[in-house]
């Protein structure tokens, strides 16, 4: 539990976010093909998926890296897009926006899913879940002036 909570406390400082976007997602993508598909690096601490989404302007497939909150019922998964807490939104959560459906690598399995962003009352459940899941989210809210993406994506 310890070196959960000193990850927790690591993860949540400004210095994780200027290094972590460009070290993790590069090293979960070159594993997770060299397994083809069975291991993330990240999900060695938190759940991960990798996501298949259709570029919002360019139409071509990208695969991004994410940590998830699987649900209880074992048939959706919670997707945050803080970004690290850095100001802008990830380029991912514009993708399924613009094209709701998607894939994810799940434990070794391709799953089609569609994404929706949760908004209102939903989204500020799911918030209160997936802060309880990963209290860092807290640190990267309070970073930024936007409202961190919350997509639920569940099986097509």
């Amino acid at each position: 539990m310890r070196g959960v909570r000193f990850v927790q406390k690591v993860s949540s400082t400004r210095g994780f976010a200027r290094v972590a976007p460009h070290v993790f997602p590069a090293l979960d993508r070159a594993v997770h093909r060299l397994t083809r598909g069975k291991v993330l690096l990240s999900a060695q601490l938190l759940p991960g998926v990798v996501l298949t989404s259709t570029g919002a302007r360019s139409g071509a497939p990208r695969r991004t890296p994410l940590a998830c909150m699987p649900e209880k019922d074992g048939h959706g998964w919670i997707l945050v897009g803080s970004n690290f807490g850095r100001p802008g939104h990830p380029a991912w959560s514009h993708n399924l926006l613009a094209h709701p459906d998607a894939e994810i690598s799940w434990k070794g399995r391709d799953i089609p899913v569609t994404a929706r962003l949760l908004e209102g009352e939903e989204r500020a459940a799911a918030w209160q879940a997936v802060l309880a899941f990963w209290p860092p989210y807290a640190a990267y809210q309070a970073r930024v002036d936007r409202e961190i993406r919350v997509f639920r994506v569940v099986r097509r």
